[in-house]
């Protein structure tokens, strides 16, 4: 962390382990706000450039949470921020039009919709952009008049999940964890359970040798994912379970869980980081987002009761 890890990281790891104060982590999280309320700056490594992107600012919120300042005036900013960036569905698009000739990763620029096609032209709305910041704003009681619409969108969006990029698992598990219609989240948890396992969207054995024929990485990874632009992508039960609170948990059992966490803590390489798991674009990039993977590596870890130190 004190090698390569930008200041926001070092204060929010500082924060999460070394008893560090939540104002340093704000202090350091100003300097991506832009004056619309968004965040830009590379905020999210793998998106350059200086403009607002609602992936900056659902990364801003995510720091906030963490914090426990996701409130007030700040966020009343954000939401409004939001509203006007957001699709004629009430939505996020993955990657705003504003943002365009300033360099991206492949995945992002291909980022699946909740149909399965580029947002880029900003004209539908994204899951993977819009699912985790609706669930953020709603674990932390904030109410504004964009989390109706979006909600909305959401709801319908994992409703209609039938052969998903596993990042939309994700950003609906991020929804469906914090909506506050816990009966109807549980209900489309369990069918969304289902469902990743009947597609194989999880590694359950790290351990598993590959099969003949198929690339490194690419076990139990359904092929929809190799032409999404995510040709090595594999996922594990803690990706989707960061923590024992998340309906994502029943999806697998106790052995299976045991299995991810330790296959998650002997990826600690030996100056004590973790590696970042999807193909390297470039190098500044990739040496922000390892950082990023360091302390959610630690956060899994302790979320689930493993010592980390």
């Amino acid at each position: 962390m004190w090698l390569t890890a930008r200041v926001l990281e070092q204060r929010l790891f500082a924060y999460h382990f070394l008893r560090g104060a939540p104002d340093a982590v704000e202090a350091a999280l100003d300097a991506y706000r832009n004056e619309d309320g968004g965040y830009g700056h590379a905020l999210e490594p793998d998106l350059r450039g200086p403009v607002s992107q609602p992936l900056h600012t659902a990364h801003a919120l995510r720091v906030l949470d963490a914090v426990g300042r996701c409130g007030g005036q700040r966020v009343e900013r954000v939401c409004r921020y939001l509203t006007s960036v957001s699709t004629a569905d009430g939505a996020l698009p993955a990657v705003h039009p504003g943002g365009r000739g300033y360099p991206a990763a492949p995945l992002v620029q291909g980022s699946p919709t909740a149909s399965g096609v580029s947002a880029h032209a900003g004209s539908r709305g994204s899951l993977p952009a819009t699912g985790p910041v609706v669930g953020l704003l709603h674990r932390n009681e904030v109410w504004h008049a964009w989390l109706f619409r979006a909600t909305d969108f959401c709801w319908q969006a994992v409703a209609d999940l039938e052969d998903p990029h596993p990042h939309e698992v994700l950003a609906a598990v991020a929804f469906l964890d914090s909506v506050p219609d816990r009966p109807r989240a549980e209900a489309a948890a369990d069918r969304l359970g289902r469902l990743v396992r009947a597609r194989r969207l999880v590694v359950l054995d790290p351990d598993r040798p590959v099969p003949s024929g198929q690339a490194a990485g690419m076990r139990q990874v359904p092929q929809q994912a190799a032409r999404r632009g995510d040709p090595g992508a594999r996922h594990f039960p803690h990706d989707l379970a960061g923590s024992p609170a998340s309906l994502a948990r029943a999806w697998f059992t106790d052995d299976e869980m045991a299995r991810s966490l330790d296959h998650l803590a002997a990826g600690q390489q030996e100056d004590g980081g973790w590696p970042v798991r999807r193909r390297s674009w470039a190098p500044v990039p990739t040496l922000e987002a390892r950082a990023l993977v360091t302390i959610e590596a630690l956060c899994t870890l302790r979320a689930h009761g493993r010592f980390v130190g």
